[in-house]
């Protein structure tokens, strides 16, 4: 589930479709990206296949699963309306974003809450919308399957989620900067600071470098090296 939707709680009740209700444990909580692990102790629960998100595309069909509005079990329909999206909701505990939006119906009430493929393979958790009006407008976001594997198996192995560590400040490569450093392309991830002592200036990094690859996978902007940082197990 998400973090917001237990954050705060003295008690976590899970309800089930075929009337059970069942208290919950809460194994670990992600804030920085918003995801939850928690725990029954029941038998007969089936569960779902993660989808590799990364072979997701915009256009596929989708469908988003929750409560809205708490008036029961709710399915929406809608497709992937585009992947990566960074948008600063999470800035305030300096968060991990690469949302799926999608504009499959979101409301309160929908966090925590399967976005599955024609399949039922899960395709992310249900996370939050944006909107002017406090309803749904067409845009919702779901943290990915593959983010939300990787945390939720921190979580239940220590209860915590470790991550990766270079010791850089890093921007998006603009048409400015592409010229100033005589670059020919915009992808990548620009060094604007290295921090001392740092793994990244043990290493040789530069104020400067642009980074195109981790682990011989393509560094398209900043976001996508954090991302693809905070993966890599420290130490490594």
């Amino acid at each position: 589930t998400n973090n917001h939707v237990i954050d705060g709680a003295d008690t976590v009740t899970v309800a089930f479709n075929d009337g059970r209700e069942l208290t919950a444990k809460v194994v670990g909580r992600d804030p920085q990206t918003d995801i939850a692990v928690i725990k029954v102790d029941a038998g007969n629960l089936p569960a779902v296949t993660f989808a590799d998100t990364d072979k997701l595309e915009v256009g596929d069909r989708v469908l988003a699963i929750g409560n809205p509005f708490g008036i029961g079990e709710t399915v929406t329909t809608g497709i992937v309306s585009a992947k990566s999206r960074n948008i600063g909701i999470l800035a305030d505990v300096e968060g991990y974003e690469d949302f799926i939006q999608t504009d499959a119906a979101i409301n309160p009430g929908n966090s925590g809450g399967a976005l599955v493929d024609v399949d039922g393979r899960l395709i992310g958790i249900n996370t939050a919308i944006l909107s002017r009006s406090g309803g749904f407008q067409g845009v919702g976001l779901a943290v990915p399957a593959n983010m939300v594997s990787h945390v939720a198996e921190s979580l239940v192995k220590t209860g915590k989620v470790v991550r990766g560590y270079l010791g850089v400040n890093i921007q998006n490569i603009t048409p400015a900067l592409m010229d100033s450093f005589s670059l020919k392309s915009n992808r990548g991830a620009l060094v604007s600071e290295v921090v001392p002592g740092a793994p990244a200036a043990k290493a040789g990094l530069k104020d400067g470098d642009v980074i195109v690859a981790l682990n011989d996978q393509p560094v398209t902007d900043a976001n996508s090296l954090k991302l693809q940082v905070s993966t890599v197990e420290p130490g490594t």
